[in-house]
């Protein structure tokens, strides 16, 4: 049997994807393997919620997660489906599940691709020549003031 990894992280940018994945030949004779990626969890608000409070929501959204796959994988014939949370780097994970399936196992990362922001450089020189400005009209006040008060 054949040992699919499919690391998901949304499950409507997965659907399409598994659907085609259910439906494809041989689909019978393989075993699904789907490993939820939670979101990362802000320094800040990490400091405010405990380590149990943050594996409860991990769980929570992980159930979430699968339930909204579930259909899409469920469409296959005979298609063998596991769930799995990730609970550390991925490449630990991966080997873990190597170890479980054996190393001739197909990995298919199918989480959303992340966008970067990238400010557009015209914006760096507004910023220089705004702070400029406003240092210079400060220091024009504290001069007028400063004259105002001696008069």
């Amino acid at each position: 049997m054949d040992t699919i990894i499919v690391y998901v992280d949304d499950a409507e940018y997965a659907k399409p994807l598994l659907q085609a994945m259910a439906q494809a030949p041989g689909a019978d004779r393989r075993h699904c393997v789907l490993v939820a990626c939670a979101p990362r969890i802000t320094h800040r608000v990490s400091r405010f919620v405990s380590n149990r409070a943050r594996e409860n929501w991990r769980n929570k959204w992980a159930d979430k997660l699968f339930e909204a796959c579930a259909p899409a994988l469920a469409q296959g014939s005979g298609l063998q489906v596991s769930t799995m949370l990730a609970r550390g780097p991925l490449p630990d994970v991966l080997a873990q599940l190597q170890a479980e399936h054996g190393h001739a196992v197909q990995v298919v990362d199918l989480r959303r691709p992340k966008l970067e922001v990238v400010a557009p450089k015209a914006e760096a020189p507004m910023l220089r020549k705004l702070a400029g400005t406003l240092a210079g009209i400060g220091a024009l006040w504290s001069v007028l003031i400063g004259e105002t008060l001696a008069a």
